[in-house]
């Protein structure tokens, strides 16, 4: 099929509501996926260049990933946290936190975002992405292990029942995180407005399969003005926002929108569809809906293609305001992640 406009305008045309020639995709595959199923994956790939645009065969070296995903091993990232993982291919989690005692905070220092990077590379590629018509992104989240975002950070650093508890006792010191880690954020935040980009990822995963992890009334104490210093300070500079959070968030969307969110990604099994469609359709916001994954590995192929036709039904819009989202699991069937790359080409011109 030919395409008449570039994948970064029409990405842009969604987000803004301008009509998109198709709803952009954007379809993860975890190092798992790629260990488990190599070449026969990357067929599959190969057969759907509208979904994995300019892959070539191998591209992918299958067995090779960061250490984040090495089972059984540990890794320090920059900001003192202990990861460790448990299971080949997926992604690891924080074993120590290095502000578990609040003693240790007067004296530790954050990594200095401007000097762990090499933003002239950055630059270059972000240029390069431009003129062949791809999206310009970065943001706090473009490396899993030493960057991520607010939220995540807090309790990296502070460990999670900690932070929660925290939440609750109010503790001068957490006043203290927050800035550190806002601070450090927002530098990381500027020079990537500095190098120039379209769309600016965050990351932090701040519900459950039920709702929030805190009440509305805490995330609008102590996250929301952080999050809206950042989300702000992007789009004042004309940079859209696209803000991942797993978990059912629908307690807090108008939160999101008016601290400047463009992009969210609300996951299906957790808010349900008929919630999406009635939280987020028609409000001033794009959804990056994320596929009910957990059934990917029970259903059938027939299942699958209904289910991603029924979700275009009920969201989609010829003014956009709606993307797709897919991260497979290892114990997803071949043929259903060729059923879903199908199903998805067919129903992303609807």
């Amino acid at each position: 099929m030919t395409l008449n406009i570039s994948e970064r305008e029409n990405y842009l045309r969604a987000i803004e509501f301008k009509n998109p020639e198709w709803i952009p995709i954007i379809f993860e595959l975890p190092p798992a996926v790629w260990k488990k199923y190599g070449e026969k994956l990357e067929e599959i790939i190969l057969r759907h260049p509208m979904i994995f645009g300019g892959y070539k065969e191998g591209n992918k070296n299958f067995d090779e990933y960061d250490p984040l995903f090495r089972e059984r091993e540990y890794y320090r990232d920059d900001w003192g946290c202990l990861w460790y993982n448990a299971q080949e291919g997926l992604l690891g989690q924080v074993v120590e936190h290095p502000l578990t005692d609040w003693k240790k905070l007067a004296a530790f220092q954050p990594p200095d975002p401007l000097l762990k990077k090499d933003w002239s590379k950055i630059k270059e590629k972000t240029d390069e992405d431009e003129q062949k018509g791809l999206v310009r992104q970065g943001g706090p989240t473009m490396d899993w292990i030493n960057d991520d975002c607010f939220f995540d950070r807090l309790h990296y650093l502070r460990g999670f029942e900690n932070l929660m508890i925290d939440f609750m006792t109010d503790p001068p010191q957490l006043r203290k995180l927050i800035d550190l880690v806002l601070e450090n954020n927002m530098k990381f935040i500027h020079k990537w407005l500095e190098i120039g980009i379209d769309v600016m990822h965050f990351h932090g995963d701040i519900g459950t399969q039920k709702g929030l992890m805190m009440s509305p009334q805490v995330f609008r104490k102590y996250l929301k003005p952080a999050y809206k210093e950042m989300f702000m300070t992007c789009r004042k500079a004309g940079t859209h926002v696209h803000y991942s959070s797993d978990g059912c968030l629908l307690e807090v969307v108008d939160d999101l929108i008016e601290c400047g969110v463009s992009v969210h990604d609300p996951q299906i099994r957790a808010n349900t569809l008929k919630g999406i469609v009635k939280t987020y359709k028609g409000k001033k916001i794009c959804v990056m809906i994320d596929l009910d994954e957990q059934m990917f590995p029970f259903w059938k192929p027939a299942d699958i293609r209904e289910h991603i036709k029924k979700v275009v039904e009920k969201l989609s819009s010829p003014q956009g305001r709606l993307m797709i989202f897919v991260c497979l699991t290892p114990d997803v069937p071949l043929e259903n992640i060729e059923a879903i790359c199908s199903s998805l080409e067919e129903f992303c011109f609807y």
